[in-house]
């Protein structure tokens, strides 16, 4: 199956936003996604605000061959590394705080009861 990385169209007229998608290149533009990588919404007037990626999932798709559209490409360019970034802080709090429940879980468990 040849997977390609694209945009599909939602939302109604004269006001569309996009999902980036992982597709099957036979499908139509609106047809039957694979897996959701991010949106992409022209209509905010804030320009950083715009996209939401997944950056982890983007590489992954990239890794077994999935193409990119020329328009999720230059998506791509412009804002992967923000969202890496976010991303990466987003694991590291998660990290941080799953270490910190762990640790409460032993103090509790080797607390004497009584």
């Amino acid at each position: 199956m040849a997977v390609r990385i694209r945009m599909k169209q939602m939302g109604r007229t004269h006001r569309h936003y996009y999902r980036i998608v992982a597709i099957d290149h036979r499908q139509p533009r609106d047809g039957r996604v694979i897996e959701e990588l991010g949106v992409y919404d022209p209509h905010v007037v804030d320009k950083e605000k715009r996209v939401k990626l997944i950056p982890s999932r983007i590489k992954y798709w990239q890794s077994v061959g999935a193409i990119a559209s020329d328009q999720c490409q230059a998506i791509f360019k412009k804002f992967m590394k923000k969202w890496e970034e976010i991303e990466t802080q987003e694991t590291a709090k998660a990290t941080e705080e799953a270490a910190k429940a762990k640790a409460i879980a032993v103090a509790e468990a080797t607390a004497p009861l009584g």
